[in-house]
C-alpha cells in the first residue's frame, strides 16, 4: 500500500427533507444589579423573568409528559447570568441525592443541567449542573457533543434549598468565566432534568434519545442578552506553596515556591494565559491499573492550565484513547515524574468561523530524567457547512530534549444530525507526519471513521495506518507500524415489558496487521446477553474470541515470559451492575477463559457506600490469576477512597492504593477549601511504603506534605 494513499469515502448527505421544527426561545430578563444567593426564589426580581416549564420526556419515553413539573428562570446583568430553578417533587424522601463535593459525577442522582452555546454555531457547549445539595459540576462538550469533558473548571456559584414540594436553586455564572462571540445577543441554550429513581430524563428541547444534550445544534435560543461588561478583562491568580518532602536515604527538605497565573480577555472571543513557575501539587494522583498487554496505558490530564480550552486541541475524529496527536501530559511529566514548568503561555479563541489555540511551554532540567526543553502546539479549526469543520495541527519540541522534533497534520469532519430526517451521521478523516533527528522510515499516520451513532442502531467503521517510525514527541502512540480495522454494530431495542428498559446487543470486529498486511492481533466482541432493567440494574454476558501473533517474547509478569508465536483463544465475561440510585451500589465482573495457550481469570469488584450526604466510601479490587505453560502469576490491586464533603466548597478525600506487582502502598490525602470564588486552600499529604519479597515488614519509602494557598482577583 502506498504510504501516502488515503482512501476517503464519499460524504453522504441527507436524503429527504426534514420538517422544519420551531426552535424554542426564551428572553433573559435584565436587572440592574445582582443579589445575594441563598437558594430561595423570593427576590422580587425573579418575578420579572420568563418561565421555562414546557419540558418533555426523553427517557424512558420520547416526547411524553414529565412525571414532575420543572421551572427555570433566567436573569442577566452586565456581568453575570442568573438561573433560578424549581424542581417539583411530591415525594422528596425518594429523591436520589448524595454528592456535595465539587466536580462530583451527578449522572447517578437527581440533577438539573444547563448548556450554553455562546457562539451560536451548534458546535461547542459550556455545561453546568447541580443537585439538591448544591454540588457543582461543569464541563465542556467533547467528541462532537456525544460526551462531556468534566475536567474543565469555571468560577461560578450555586445555592439550593429543599422545600416540602421540591427543591430550588439559584445559580450565578460570571460571563468572564466564558468566551463568547462579541455582539451576539442570542446564545444556544438547553436544560435537562434527571429524576434518578425513575431513570427519567426531561429536556426543554432536543427531544430525542438519538441526541445528546451537548449537541447544541438542537439547542433552543436564549435571547435579549446585553453587551456584557468584562471590565479590563484581567484575572491575576497568585499562589504560594510550602512543600516538605522526605524519602529513604534523603533528609527532609522544606521548599517554598510562589507562582503566578495571568488571564487576559483580549476580546470576548479570545483569551490569553500566562503561567510562571507553575506547580500542580494539588492535583490528585493517578489511579493505579494493571496492564496485561504489551502496550502503554494512557492516563488523563488533570492540570487546570492545560484543561482550559482543551477541546480546541482534539484532533482526528475516531481516534479516542487508542492514539492522541497531542497529549498535554507530555509537557511537564516525563516517565510519570513531574518536571518544573517554568513558563507557559496559551491563547485560545474564535474569530468568525475559525477556532484557534496555541500553547508554548518551557520546562526545566531534572538531572538523570530530562533536560530543559521548549515545546509548543498550534491548532486551527474552520467551521464549514452546518455542523462540520476542517483543521490543522502543528507541534514542535520534545520533552526529552531530542532535536529536530515536529509534527503536523490535517483533519476533516463531516457531521449531520438530520441524516435521513432525524438521525446522526459522522465521517472524519485525518493525516499526520512526525519527524525528529534520527527517525528513519515511514513517519506518517492517516485514517478515517464512518459513524452512525443513534439510540436503536449504532454502527461504525474505523481504519487507520501508522508508519513504523511514526513517533510524535508530544503525542500518545502505543502501537506503530500497523494498520488497524474495526467494524462495530450495536442494536439496542426497548421491549417495554419484562421489566427491561433496554437490550444492548453489541458486536465488533477489530484487526491489527503489520505494514505487510500480516495479522498481529484480532478481537471479536459479542454480547449475546446484555440488558438494563427498569430498576437501573444491568447484566451482561460476553463471548470474545481473540488472537495474538507475537514476533518477540512478551514479559507479562515478573518471571513469566510468553514466547513468540501464534495464539488463539476465547475469553468470556459475566458482569452485574447494581443500580447507583441505592446507598450501596457497585459492579462485579468476572473474566475467564483462554489466554496465550493457558487460562486467565480476572475478578473486578467495585463498591460504593453513601451512608450520609456528606460521607462517601468507594472501594475497588482487582485480581488476575494466570495459569500458563510458561509460568503462573497472580496480581492484586486494591483501592479505597473516603470522601468527607461538608459542602461543595469544603471537602476532604483520602485515596489508598496497593498492588502486589510493585508491592507498594500509597496514600493521597487531600483537603480543599474554596473560601472565595477565586480563593482556595489545599493541604495534601502523601505517604508511601513498600514490602519487598525478601522483607518481613513494611518499609518506609517517602512522605510529602504540601500546603498551597491560591487567591485571585478579577479587574
Amino acid at each position: 500500500m502506498n504510504r501516502f494513499l488515503l482512501v476517503i469515502p464519499l460524504v453522504f448527505f441527507s436524503i429527504g427533507i426534514k420538517a422544519q421544527n420551531i426552535v424554542p426561545e426564551v428572553a433573559a430578563a435584565q436587572i440592574s444589579q445582582g443579589f445575594k444567593l441563598d437558594g430561595f426564589l423570593d427576590e422580587p426580581t425573579w418575578q420579572k423573568a420568563n418561565v421555562i416549564s414546557n419540558f418533555r420526556m426523553v427517557e424512558p419515553y420520547d416526547n411524553s409528559d414529565p412525571s414532575f413539573r420543572t421551572e427555570v428562570r433566567i436573569l442577566v446583568d452586565s456581568k453575570n447570568l442568573y438561573l433560578g430553578v424549581k424542581c417539583f417533587d411530591p415525594d422528596l424522601d425518594k429523591m436520589v441525592v448524595f454528592s456535595k463535593a465539587r466536580d462530583s459525577d451527578l449522572d447517578d442522582e437527581d440533577y438539573i443541567k444547563f448548556v450554553f452555546d455562546t457562539y451560536g454555531d451548534g458546535r461547542s457547549a459550556y455545561i453546568f449542573a447541580i443537585n439538591a445539595f448544591a454540588s457543582r459540576y461543569d464541563a465542556l462538550a467533547s467528541n462532537r457533543g456525544e460526551s462531556e469533558d468534566r475536567s474543565w473548571d469555571a468560577v461560578w456559584e450555586a445555592k439550593t434549598q429543599i422545600l416540602p414540594d421540591g427543591w430550588t436553586a439559584e445559580i450565578r455564572i460570571p460571563v468572564n468565566s466564558l468566551t463568547f462571540r462579541k455582539g451576539l445577543n442570542t446564545w444556544g441554550f438547553n436544560v435537562e432534568r434527571r429524576i434518578q429513581r425513575l431513570l427519567e430524563v426531561n429536556r426543554w428541547t432536543a427531544i430525542s434519545r438519538d441526541y445528546q444534550l451537548a449537541q447544541t445544534i438542537h439547542a433552543g435560543h436564549l435571547n435579549s442578552l446585553p453587551d456584557f461588561n468584562l471590565g479590563i478583562g484581567l484575572v491575576a491568580k497568585a499562589s504560594t506553596m510550602l512543600d516538605w518532602k522526605q524519602s529513604v536515604g534523603v533528609d527532609g527538605k522544606l521548599k517554598w515556591d510562589n507562582s503566578l497565573d495571568l488571564t487576559q480577555r483580549i476580546t470576548p472571543d479570545i483569551t490569553a494565559q500566562l503561567t510562571i513557575n507553575t506547580d500542580f501539587a494539588e492535583t490528585e494522583v493517578d489511579t493505579r491499573r494493571t496492564n496485561l498487554t504489551r502496550f502503554s496505558l494512557m492516563f488523563p490530564e488533570k492540570r487546570q492550565f492545560f484543561l482550559e480550552g482543551s477541546d480546541i486541541y482534539d484532533f482526528g475524529f475516531g481516534l479516542g484513547h487508542s492514539m492522541l496527536a497531542f497529549q498535554s501530559r507530555k509537557i511537564g511529566l516525563v516517565k510519570g515524574q513531574a518536571v518544573p514548568l517554568q513558563l507557559g503561555g496559551k491563547v485560545n479563541g474564535k474569530l468568525g468561523n475559525t477556532q484557534f489555540g496555541g500553547i508554548v511551554a518551557r520546562t526545566g532540567m531534572v538531572e538523570d530524567l530530562a533536560p530543559a526543553s521548549t515545546m509548543g502546539v498550534v491548532r486551527i479549526k474552520q467551521n464549514i457547512l452546518k455542523e462540520s469543520n476542517i483543521g490543522m495541527i502543528g507541534m514542535i519540541g520534545d520533552p526529552m530534549g531530542r532535536t529536530g522534533s515536529w509534527t503536523a497534520g490535517m483533519d476533516f469532519t463531516y457531521q449531520n444530525s438530520e441524516f435521513m430526517g432525524d438521525k446522526n451521521f459522522i465521517f472524519g478523516a485525518w493525516g499526520l507526519m512526525a519527524d525528529r533527528d534520527g527517525l528513519e522510515g515511514d513517519r506518517t499516520g492517516l485514517g478515517f471513521k464512518i459513524d452512525y451513532p443513534n439510540d436503536l442502531l449504532d454502527m461504525s467503521l474505523t481504519y487507520y495506518r501508522l508508519g513504523e517510525s511514526f513517533d510524535p514527541s508530544l503525542g500518545f502512540v502505543p502501537r506503530k507500524g500497523i494498520s488497524y480495522y474495526r467494524l462495530g454494530a450495536d442494536y439496542m431495542p426497548r421491549p417495554e415489558k419484562w421489566n427491561i428498559r433496554k437490550f444492548i446487543f453489541e458486536s465488533s470486529f477489530s484487526l491489527y496487521t503489520d505494514l505487510d498486511n500480516q495479522w498481529e492481533s484480532y478481537r471479536i466482541f459479542t454480547a449475546p446477553i446484555h440488558f438494563a432493567l427498569e430498576s437501573g440494574d444491568r447484566f451482561e454476558f460476553n463471548v470474545i474470541p481473540a488472537g495474538e501473533f507475537l514476533k518477540v517474547p512478551f514479559d507479562i509478569a515478573d518471571g513469566v515470559t510468553i514466547p513468540e508465536g501464534s495464539y488463539h483463544y476465547n475469553r468470556y465475561r459475566l458482569e452485574w451492575e447494581a443500580a447507583s440510585k441505592r446507598k450501596i451500589s457497585g459492579q462485579a465482573t468476572w473474566w475467564f477463559g483462554g489466554f496465550y495457550g493457558g487460562s486467565l481469570q480476572q475478578i473486578e469488584l467495585e463498591v460504593n457506600w453513601r451512608p450520609f450526604g456528606f460521607l462517601i466510601f468507594e472501594g475497588s479490587y482487582e485480581r488476575n490469576i494466570g495459569h500458563l505453560s510458561y509460568g503462573d502469576f497472580t496480581q492484586d490491586l486494591y483501592g479505597v477512597r473516603v470522601q468527607l464533603n461538608m459542602s461543595s466548597n469544603l471537602n476532604f478525600s483520602s485515596f489508598v492504593q496497593y498492588d502486589t506487582e510493585s508491592r507498594s502502598f500509597g496514600t493521597n490525602n487531600r483537603f480543599r477549601w474554596t473560601f472565595a470564588p477565586r480563593g482556595e486552600l489545599f493541604i495534601v499529604y502523601n505517604h508511601n511504603m513498600a514490602k519487598p519479597i525478601e522483607e518481613r515488614f513494611w518499609l518506609y519509602q517517602s512522605n510529602q506534605l504540601i500546603v498551597k494557598l491560591v487567591y485571585g482577583i478579577g479587574i
